[in-house]
């Protein structure tokens, strides 16, 4: 199935954050949450593969899950087959590779299609760079391609340009999305933010305030769309943001979530 998507007014996705940003309000039950995974309640690793998922956060997500509802849903640019690996949580609503496959509170299962024959392509032409450059690691998602440079930080110009030629050879039909020693070509169209907005449209998440929690560039589109809504959007860590509050690190985050998890047991 195609999902409709709910597109965002146009809005700059990213600006520069006025003054210290706050902490954020205590968490409540009644609230929509939506959280990134990779540096946000996990620490990042050097290579995708290498994150060391503690049964501490499986159970603070599963136990926020069933406190608020159910209105709780993953947003990641993993792929959801490896969250689903990973986390161990099917009942969990997620959206992988950056809202172009999601899962909802019922169950469904919502694909954007993306043309195998751009990806076969942009895989044959990125070859050569990758046997010349040892420290380049691409990663196939299914639907997208993401080409990571953290063993070989050196090499972040040449990745982002590599695929930037690739995303203007393409046209219209993907674009580049950078990250965390990350660059990734994917369908254009989709992002975080739209991944949000059509839960939000949905239950248990329809009527709540929205909440996101992220710490990249790629969750920029989200801060924008919960900014829309009135939400609470939560940058991790230093750097630029247009999201409202902030939370230092990993640990932080993860104490933040456990308040509204205690919350239920009052």
């Amino acid at each position: 199935m195609k999902a409709n998507t709910v597109a965002l007014r146009p809005r700059e996705a990213r600006k520069r954050s006025a003054g210290r940003p706050a902490a954020p309000p205590r968490p409540r039950l009644d609230w929509a949450y939506f959280i990134d995974l990779d540096g946000t309640l996990l620490e990042i690793a050097e290579v995708p593969s290498a994150v060391n998922i503690d049964a501490s956060l499986t159970d603070l997500i599963a136990r926020l899950h069933g406190a608020c509802g159910g209105a709780v849903a993953l947003i990641s640019g993993r792929a959801l087959s490896d969250l689903d690996g990973l986390l161990r949580l099917p009942r969990v609503p997620m959206a992988g590779q950056h809202g172009l496959e999601r899962r909802d509170g019922a169950g469904r299962l919502w694909i954007h299609a993306a043309s195998p024959a751009v990806k076969y392509e942009a895989k044959a032409i990125l070859a050569p760079a990758l046997a010349r450059h040892a420290g380049l690691l691409l990663e196939d998602k299914g639907l997208t391609l993401a080409l990571h440079y953290r063993l070989a930080p050196h090499l972040a110009g040449y990745a982002r340009r590599t695929l930037e030629r690739l995303a203007i050879e393409c046209g219209e039909r993907v674009m580049v999305q950078t990250g965390k020693c990350v660059a990734e070509l994917k369908p254009a169209g989709v992002d975080k933010g739209t991944a949000i907005a059509d839960y939000m449209a949905e239950p248990p998440y329809r009527g709540r305030r929205p909440v996101f929690v992220g710490d990249d560039v790629t969750d920029e589109r989200g801060f924008v769309a919960i900014n829309d809504l009135g939400g609470i959007s939560i940058k991790v860590g230093n750097g630029d943001s247009c999201a409202r509050y902030r939370l230092a690190d990993v640990g932080k985050v993860r104490a933040w979530l456990e308040q509204a998890v205690q919350e239920d047991r009052r």
